[in-house]
């Protein structure tokens, strides 16, 4: 019979887990940290459930000491405030699993299975006690989802390593947010993050962006210039839309990948490298190896962990928790006094499937936000789609009356020629980013929905800094 160590504070909770196992396992309990430490001195128990929020000693520093005494001993984490850090942090302490409160008895049982299971085979093993990091800042990744812990938890476990990780996701899910919470968690920390948009530089040129290249390489080339391998040394370098990448460039990675040494374009001279890779995706690499595009060798390189970013449609949980996120962003940003949300307008962003994902939400809650200046938010402040046809309610005309109805609304508040321009600017930019949510990147069919030739799009894309996903490229 398997001795269990159950530590919470609320009795009724004891209480319950005394139901669920006290049949089959030995079932010790405590409501403070400190009295389950003096248990597990005086004698091993084969498994500990504890929650997280506990009177005088917390669960994550009784997390530390456990793992620091018997890093065999499996420990399930419990707490009914989940966030991505206390995930993140609970489980590069060690914690066996993670879960949230309330939990459905049936996955608490399997995992206490599993856990038990680890404990049998490990007994015996010797194991070293890894140095744990401090954890830095937590990232702006919002959810409480099931699906979302699962991606926490991946997170917290291969941040400490140096696994390649290929994060998927439909564009606008928060991929390159999870690039950086696993550089952040990680022991390259204070290294470096580079990121790499393959998809918005030419071909051309990517080679070079990566590698660097010498003096006299190509027509151009006037001096040195040092790629992007090279200046993430140490660090992590974040390869995003990776798919979207050439077959020669893709065997050029492979290398780095196999060899850890890269050669400059035009050069010579070998050069070493120590980075951590990550890539990026929205698209079926698969689906790209069977049609040829896309090099299977590179793929199980890459492959090593995956973790799959959920589209917004499959958490719909998370979409009020999301909306207070940004309200209290950008109302902070622009300097208005953060507004209700109707019911009407929360069923109504519920409701939406949010083909952009995040980003898309991001945007509409920003120029919600720029309408109402405070004031409630209805329902009819968020044109997500027309209503007859489905389709998203965006041309060039109505683009030109939002503008000409929030540059009104603003100068009522602003005065002077500077301050007009800088509202101008700001607009413009909001818009482009929708208008290119709602094209998917296409620069000619966002041109399209503007009204705008396509050099000018793309010449007022370059002047706010901005991507084909509408995301500030020097951010």
């Amino acid at each position: 019979m398997s001795k269990i160590l159950v530590v919470d504070d609320e009795r009724s909770v004891l209480g319950a887990f005394k139901d669920l196992l006290g049949g089959s396992h030995e079932v010790a309990t405590t409501r403070k940290a400190e009295e389950a430490l003096k248990i597990l001195e005086d004698g091993p128990c084969d498994l500990v459930v504890m929650d997280i929020c506990l009177v005088g000693m917390d669960g994550m520093q009784a997390l530390r000491r456990i793992k620091q005494q018997d890093p065999m001993l499996p420990v399930i984490v419990m707490t009914g405030h989940g966030t991505m850090q206390t995930a993140i942090e609970a489980t590069k302490l060690g914690a066996f699993d993670y879960h949230l409160k309330p939990f459905e008895p049936a996955e608490m049982l399997a995992a206490i299975d599993k856990a038990l299971e680890s404990t049998r085979l490990a007994r015996g093993r010797v194991m070293l006690d890894p140095e744990v990091p401090d954890v830095g800042s937590g990232d702006a990744i919002v959810g409480r989802s099931a699906c979302m812990q699962q991606v926490y938890k991946a997170i917290g476990r291969v941040a400490a390593t140096d696994a390649t990780v290929l994060i998927r996701g439909e564009s606008g899910t928060g991929k390159e947010l999870v690039a950086r919470a696993i550089h952040q968690n990680s022991e390259r920390a204070e290294k470096p993050l580079i990121v790499v948009n393959c998809v918005a530089i030419p071909d051309t040129l990517l080679e070079s962006e990566l590698f660097g290249h010498e003096r006299g390489a190509f027509t151009g080339a006037v001096a040195r210039k040092i790629g992007k391998f090279e200046l993430a040394g140490g660090g992590t370098l974040l390869l995003d839309e990776i798919g979207d990448v050439s077959l020669g460039i893709q065997a050029k990675i492979l290398r780095v990948l196999q060899e850890h040494c890269f050669e400059r374009l035009g050069g010579n001279e070998t050069i070493p490298v120590d980075l951590r890779i990550l890539a990026a995706t929205n698209r079926n690499l698969e689906k790209a190896i069977s049609e040829g595009t896309f090099r299977e060798d590179l793929y199980h390189r890459l492959n090593v962990v995956t973790i799959r970013i959920p589209p917004l449609v499959e958490r719909r949980d998370d979409i009020p928790r999301l909306v207070d996120y940004f309200l209290d962003r950008y109302s902070r940003e622009l300097k208005i006094d953060k507004p209700l949300v109707s019911q009407d307008a929360m069923a109504r962003l519920t409701a939406f499937d949010w083909p952009g994902n995040v980003r898309q939400l991001a945007h509409c809650i920003q120029r919600a936000l720029i309408f109402t200046r405070g004031y409630p938010i209805q329902a009819t402040d968020l044109p997500l789609q027309d209503e007859a046809t489905g389709e998203p309610s965006v041309d060039g005309d109505s683009i030109r009356q939002a503008l000409s109805e929030i540059v009104r609304r603003y100068l009522v508040v602003y005065t002077g020629e500077r301050a007009h321009e800088q509202l101008i600017d700001q607009v413009e930019e909001i818009i482009i980013c929708e208008a290119l949510d709602r094209a998917r990147g296409n620069q000619t069919h966002a041109a399209r929905l503007l009204g705008l030739p396509r050099p000018t799009l793309h010449a007022k894309m370059q002047k706010h800094g901005l991507d084909a996903k509408g995301n500030t490229q020097n951010s």
